[in-house]
């Protein structure tokens, strides 16, 4: 297992600096607006990192143009979830091999604190194995959003705050409660999937790892809760495949293909092997 010594990088500052501004809620004043704002930047962004970094990048469980992908991977990055193609890489790492020594995040095996969020402050993991990723490093465009994956939410921090004082919310709770609030609540919701979506809830599918099934994960995510059957048929654009198993990203992508943004939503089969590369 690599070893956990943390350095002091501008993405672990940029981690805690977030972290701590978050200790000014208690001075600064909230309200319904403040609140409504925040909620929207948490919402949108998990669509973003659920539709994008996750289904698109990860696993292309549907298809967009060009242009579409390149939109996709911008607004993804305002997440401040680094790049598209380290997220992507990761991830298929992940899923290779899930719940063993050589899961870069596994509760089973590292601990809960690890998976959760230590990896992340790991200067270890900084980089990304391009061979993982040969499809997307082919387009140039999606690599030099990734090389300056900061400016996405950078941008997007800096909007916020002009909004806060061309609206009156006031530039320094607009960037509180509706950016930095709700960066550091992305962050954490995702972080589930990797710690709790391993270690809490039903299993459905024999699979060879420790991922289950959460109906409360997949509300905060936005369907990424059915983590079981995600790992059972890891191709499939759709996660709840019961009627009850709400899952908003799904329905959003399906909602997106009328429209003819993307389309070739691959489907859910139970029939596939447990394990499958994505």
């Amino acid at each position: 297992m690599t070893s956990r010594w943390f350095k002091l990088t501008p993405a672990t500052a940029a981690f805690a600096a977030l972290h701590l501004a978050c200790l000014g809620a208690l001075r600064t004043p909230f309200n319904w607006k403040l609140g409504l704002l925040g909620l929207w930047l948490y919402a949108s962004r998990m669509l973003l990192v659920t539709a994008g970094y996750h289904r698109y990048f990860s696993h292309r469980t549907y298809r967009t143009s060009r242009a579409g992908q390149c939109v996709l991977a911008f607004l993804a990055q305002t997440t401040g979830q680094k790049g598209v193609l380290w997220w992507a890489a990761v991830h298929r790492s992940h899923h290779r091999n899930a719940d063993t020594e050589r899961d870069v995040h596994s509760p089973k095996v590292q601990g809960f604190w690890w998976s959760h969020m230590g990896w992340i402050l790991c200067d270890a993991y900084d980089g990304y194995n391009p061979g993982n990723v040969k499809d997307l490093e082919r387009f140039p465009e999606l690599r030099l959003l990734d090389r300056h994956h900061w400016v996405c939410p950078g941008l997007l921090g800096a909007t916020t705050l002009l909004f806060g004082a061309w609206t009156g919310l006031g530039a320094w709770p607009a960037l509180l409660y509706g950016f930095i609030f709700s960066t550091v609540l992305l962050w954490h919701a995702t972080f589930t999937i990797n710690s709790l979506a391993h270690l809490w809830g039903t299993r459905r599918f024999a699979t060879p790892d420790g991922s289950r099934n959460n109906p409360v994960l997949a509300l905060l995510t936005f369907g990424e809760g059915w983590h079981n059957n995600h790992h059972h048929c890891q191709a499939a654009c759709r996660q709840g495949i019961r009627w009850w198993e709400l899952d908003l990203t799904y329905l959003c992508l399906k909602l997106l293909s009328w429209t003819g943004l993307v389309w070739d939503l691959k489907p859910y089969r139970e029939d596939v092997a447990a394990g499958e590369a994505p």
